[in-house]
């Protein structure tokens, strides 16, 4: 495993991070889950990332009885907070400073930590002052509750805005999470220029298209059984876009250039978000420990030039690099 600064601060992550979001606590049960985590251990991650969002709280819970044992020193939790929790109250989402101090505290009781590595915005909330959110940050990070903080799909004017009120208080903006793949590149022309320019690095989602990027799907034949394209609790919805076969077979034709670097599809598809450096960890999920396994392996992959070019000719339009695409919702969501 090869390990990555996040942005201008001294921490280094690994840069293959383990997150649950879509698993634990919903579609994999708990027992997997940790064997899915004691895999993530074995194979030298020590980065976790989750939200308090997730499964609505339950994913927490189980990450953090996974972690339970293991020295925390040599770990490094991020979570979450935006997206509404509990019984969905007018106050239980966004980033009051109400909902900023009593989520913090209901993670790190989930958690079973006194301190989060990394507390995350979910989104961006136009609904309550960045004046008052970030002062809320200021002061978990003060309270020694989180260590560092960073976002979740802000936008560049965001970032900025954003970076320059932490300044003010003391702190800093280290870190965006984005989604971003082979064939959603949104963040390219604008957030990581100013990410560099800001000192944020990216912890992206789905490096992997939603599994689509793995080979499992192919064109005009049916979705395989267990795959999230057939979940109905909410996996079905996140990976339908990508469901188009001039889609499904482009990936199938970077299946020569995965076997020319010796490695899968879906560690292939890993390997290129790594190759950005502004990005310092590809989030991976697992519903089954060898899929652990075999991702990590695209870690410290080294991408050659003319690799990189072939993608983007197989590719060729297919990939979503509108920057618009980066969105928080305009309403508070309930």
């Amino acid at each position: 495993m090869d390990y990555r600064y996040l942005g201008n601060s001294g921490l280094k992550i690994s840069e293959i991070t383990y997150g649950n979001w879509l698993t634990h606590g919903s579609q994999v049960e708990n027992d997997t889950a940790k064997q899915c985590v004691a895999a993530a251990l074995e194979s030298g991650i020590t980065t976790f990332d989750t939200a308090d969002a997730y499964a609505n709280t339950a994913a927490e819970t189980v990450l953090g009885e996974a972690l339970a044992n293991g020295r925390r020193e040599s770990l490094e939790i991020f979570t979450k907070v935006y997206w509404p929790t509990g019984p969905k109250g007018p106050n239980d989402s966004g980033l009051s400073r109400k909902h900023i101090m009593e989520s913090i505290h209901g993670s790190l009781t989930r958690l079973g930590t006194d301190y989060v590595d990394l507390y995350q915005a979910h989104r961006f909330d136009y609904h309550t002052p960045l004046e008052e959110t970030m002062q809320a940050f200021a002061d978990v990070v003060r309270q020694g509750k989180a260590l560092y903080i960073g976002v979740s799909e802000w936008n560049a004017d965001q970032l900025r805005q954003g970076a320059a009120l932490a300044k003010d208080l003391g702190f800093s903006l280290v870190s965006n999470q984005p989604q971003y793949s082979m064939l959603w590149r949104v963040i390219e022309d604008e957030v990581v220029p100013a990410s560099r320019e800001l000192g944020i690095s990216q912890i992206v989602w789905s490096p992997v298209a939603q599994g689509i990027l793995s080979g499992k799907y192919l064109p005009g034949q049916p979705l395989p059984e267990g795959s999230r394209a057939t979940d109905e609790k909410g996996g079905a919805d996140t990976v339908k876009a990508f469901l188009r076969d001039e889609v499904l077979t482009a990936v199938q034709n970077l299946k020569p250039i995965a076997d020319e670097n010796g490695l899968t599809l879906a560690q292939l598809a890993i390997a290129w978000v790594l190759a950005n450096d502004n990005v310092a960890a590809a989030l991976i999920g697992a519903s089954r420990p060898e899929q652990v396994r075999d991702n990590v392996k695209a870690s410290g992959v080294k991408l050659s030039a003319e690799t990189l070019g072939r993608i983007d000719e197989v590719l060729g339009s297919l990939p979503e690099t509108d920057p618009a695409k980066t969105t928080s919702p305009e309403n508070r969501p309930s």
